[in-house]
């Protein structure tokens, strides 16, 4: 499999980041995509992320009320005894 690089901008950048990090051009091809995919899946990841959020969010009872101090001491009370 032939990769060429016909953009001179491409080919220029894939240059520079290839000198700076000492490597070959291919290398820094390779990492440069590498590093673009898992910003992708990241983006895909926290996305989902935020869905869930959303949809739990609108599950929840809008309002409330605040908890009584009693309500919270019970609760410290509890989870200390753990």
């Amino acid at each position: 499999m032939n990769l060429q690089i016909r953009d001179p901008r491409a080919h220029e950048l894939a240059r520079r980041l290839a000198e700076k990090r000492k490597i070959t051009m291919t290398e820094a091809v390779i990492e440069a995509l590498e590093a673009q995919l898992r910003e992708e899946e990241k983006e895909a990841y926290f996305a989902r992320i935020k869905a869930l959020a959303d949809e739990l969010a609108a599950k929840g009872k809008p309002g409330g009320r605040d908890m009584t101090k009693e309500e919270i001491d019970e609760m410290w009370a509890t989870s200390v005894r753990r």
